[in-house]
């Protein structure tokens, strides 16, 4: 009997390993009764088999980005003209906030520099919340900045923002008492896919084309924010999208959840136990920050403790709005918190940034 050859390095043979994985992971989460499974269970199965495995999971960046087009649907239904006049009025309040969690991490980069004696303008790019893919870029084109640990440090945070804040939303700290925001009708959602109306079609094919049109314009993550200018326009016009089913929900979350769990690679990383310490230690920190935010955002506008939360944690747009969908806060608020955020480091962070390490270098010559 012949032996049976299989060429475990083809990229179709590790895409279907990846997925098997993938699949494994949720139900694994699913039986344990985690939250948000589907991006949790993949996210973490994908991470594992990734360092333990002989076969190197394969998960492109395509896949990711269909379940940020869905996902940037689902929020785009949220958007109404009384949900936008409720962002509006809040627009000073988006402002404090992003300007706190940002002068909060300044501050707490020179420390984490001083203890880890990296320069303080690696640390200060890795320690900015929010915008990952803007303060890589940055990192690429400032000379002198260590793209490894800036890319490190990042990730590192929204993996840690990813998993802990769901379990926190879980906790008795804000599920004891709560009762989650439904007026803007966001988070409803439909098990059955016979209730999709035709319009579905008319949306889908609007998603796909600002997305397009956002990475073409350059827009700070164009397959989610596309989606949702598109979905907003037509909504805002009268033209009502239908609530997606919750398979489509979970097959979103696992696109997106594979791709996060493969991004955190350490093998090129100098001194690994002190940065991934200081690294954990950072999102920590950033997180206990978001909650004092929150207490603050609770009563300057009256929002639940978790829609207050939620706009305040230092992650990613899409994973917030995944997280908010799922335990119904008030999804519009939330993104509006996490779009200004996103919109502010993207065009007032890196041309501020890059004045001031001029300053800071020209400084350190001088001494």
């Amino acid at each position: 009997m012949k032996n049976i050859y299989v060429d475990w390095e083809n990229k179709w043979i590790r895409l279907v390993w990846t997925l098997v994985m993938l699949v494994i992971g949720g139900m694994v989460f699913v039986l344990i009764h985690m939250p948000i499974p589907w991006l949790l269970g993949p996210m973490t199965a994908v991470f594992i088999t990734s360092r333990i495995g002989k076969i190197k999971p394969y998960w492109p960046v395509q896949l990711r980005n269909v379940g940020l087009i869905i996902v940037g649907y689902t929020i785009g239904l949220s958007f109404t003209k009384e949900a936008l006049i409720q962002i509006v009025h809040q627009l000073p309040s988006m402002l404090l906030m992003t300007v706190i969690m940002i002068s909060f991490s300044a501050v707490f980069a020179i420390l984490i520099s001083k203890l880890t004696g990296v320069d303080y303008p690696t640390i200060l790019t890795g320690c900015i919340p929010g915008g990952l893919s803007q303060m890589i870029t940055l990192g690429e084109e400032i000379k002198g900045i260590d793209l490894t640990i800036v890319t490190f440090l990042q990730i590192t945070r929204l993996m840690m923002i990813i998993f802990f804040v769901p379990l926190l939303v879980a906790s008795p700290l804000f599920s004891a008492g709560e009762t989650f925001d439904l007026s803007n009708g966001a988070g409803k959602i439909t098990s059955h896919w016979a209730e999709l109306s035709p319009t579905i079609l008319i949306f889908a094919v609007i998603c796909i084309i600002f997305a397009f049109l956002g990475k073409k314009a350059k827009l700070p993550t164009p397959f989610l924010l596309g989606p949702i200018i598109g979905t907003a326009i037509l909504n805002i016009g009268g033209v009502h999208g239908p609530s997606l089913p919750t398979s489509i929900m979970d097959i979103s979350q696992l696109l997106m959840g594979g791709y996060i769990g493969l991004l955190l690679k350490s093998d090129q990383l100098k001194n690994k136990a002190k940065t991934i310490s200081f690294s954990i230690i950072s999102g920590f920190v950033l997180i206990v920050g978001s909650l004092g935010l929150t207490l603050l955002l609770v009563k300057m506008h009256h929002v639940s403790p978790v829609t207050g939360f939620l706009s305040a944690a230092p992650g990613g747009m899409d994973q917030m709005g995944i997280i908010a969908h799922e335990v119904h806060a008030n999804l519009s608020i939330v993104t509006g918190y996490q779009l200004f955020r996103i919109f502010f480091i993207f065009f007032i962070v890196p041309p501020f940034l890059k004045w001031f390490f001029k300053y800071f270098d020209r400084k350190r010559l001088k001494i």
